[in-house]
């Protein structure tokens, strides 16, 4: 089954942190996407730029952040896993499941 992961964390952290600490977190999320991609489970994933630069489209056209709170979806990984507690495990080694959190959703199977 897919899941797929949304990362939030504070961005604007992110925009402030020196860059020696940037490039440890960078570390971690490669070593990261490649267990995932050892295992089998690695669908796709990619890390979002900050939420000020987005554009929500309804009846107009709206600028970023949509969230009121200090997290912002930040990027987002998409599994294969067996079953959800395969995929929890999998979220919970997640490097922004210690600086944020991942939320973790089936991807609804319409017609495969």
């Amino acid at each position: 089954m897919k899941y797929l992961f949304l990362l939030y964390d504070d961005e604007n952290a992110w925009d402030s942190m020196p860059e020696d600490q940037r490039n440890e977190i960078f570390g971690s999320y490669f070593a990261y996407s490649d267990a995932l991609r050892k295992s089998g489970a690695y669908i796709a994933g990619a890390p979002l730029v900050h939420s000020r630069d987005a554009k929500r489209v309804g009846r107009q056209v709206e600028d970023g952040p949509f969230a009121d709170g200090k997290e912002q979806l930040g990027g987002y990984y998409m599994i294969d896993a067996k079953n959800l507690d395969e995929a929890l495990d999998w979220a919970a080694r997640c490097p922004c499941a210690s600086i944020g959190h991942v939320e973790v959703r089936p991807v609804w199977n319409i017609g495969e």
